[in-house]
């Protein structure tokens, strides 16, 4: 048995980014930590969502570790940073907000657990935090030195395979459709960056329960809950990452290989 730990930004993103490595990981024997970086206070809701009193922060908390039950998580850890908001907003540099922290000091952090975990595998995000969120990029650089301090053997960036995005858009546009991926919007990595490909189609039902458990930020109305099957597979059924040292091209189809 090995241990996984998987670094996230915000409440939701480990579903989305990589609930079937998880799931698929923890079905295998393989023991399956989740690390958040902040309790996603600036997550937009709908009016009324909350109880009165309660705050956001509490309810995302509440979200991730019913998540993690979905994914087969044996530890959840919160690192105890604010959130960020969205790039260029007046709060990334706020008191205690994850983007604000130096890189060292959020990387002991994380290092601690990792250490304690004796973790074989860790995954991080890629260097433009997937999308260009301030707190994903700052899992990058945390993730990253955090995994040498604590000599974490096997590092994966979480990225998407911005090619096959595109190729997406273009199908959509030239079927008609509408709502389809912005051709406009830089997501991920070119595709020959890639160096792993994790098919996860057996896990898609696994992947949208634990969306679906983000009931604060993710409706059954978004894009995520409301694409048809075969549309959600294509979008969610495979997971990439980047691994320095592998490729060109993908070399690997298995996070937890030979552990």
């Amino acid at each position: 048995m090995a241990t996984l730990v998987t670094f996230h930004a915000h409440p939701d993103d480990e579903a989305i980014m990589t609930g079937g490595v998880m799931r698929k990981a923890a079905d295998e024997g393989h023991r399956v930590v989740l690390v958040v970086a902040t309790r996603g206070e600036k997550g937009e809701i709908p009016e009324g969502l909350l109880d009165d009193g309660e705050q956001l922060a509490d309810r995302r908390v509440r979200e991730t570790h019913a998540a993690a039950e979905v994914l087969g998580v044996s530890r959840v850890e919160f690192l105890g940073y604010q959130d960020s908001g969205m790039m260029g907003d007046p709060s990334n540099d706020g008191p205690g907000t994850f983007w604000s922290a130096p890189v060292e000091e959020a990387a002991k952090r994380l290092a601690a657990i990792l250490r304690e975990e004796s973790a074989d595998v860790l995954t991080v995000y890629d260097d433009f935090g997937v999308y260009g969120h301030p707190d994903h990029i700052q899992v990058h650089r945390v993730g990253m030195r955090a995994a040498e301090l604590a000599g974490t053997p096997r590092v994966y960036q979480g990225s998407a395979n911005r090619d096959q995005i595109r190729r997406a858009a273009e199908a959509a546009r030239a079927a008609g459709e509408e709502g389809g991926p912005d051709e406009e919007m830089i997501v991920g990595k070119p595709e020959a960056e890639l160096t792993a490909e994790v098919d996860v189609t057996a896990y898609l039902e696994v992947k949208r329960a634990a969306m679906r458990a983000h009931r604060s930020q993710i409706s059954e109305e978004s894009f995520f809950l409301a694409l048809p099957d075969d549309s959600f597979g294509q979008a969610f059924g495979t997971e990439w990452f980047i691994r320095e040292g592998q490729g060109p091209g993908v070399t690997e189809t298995d996070l937890m290989k030979g552990l």
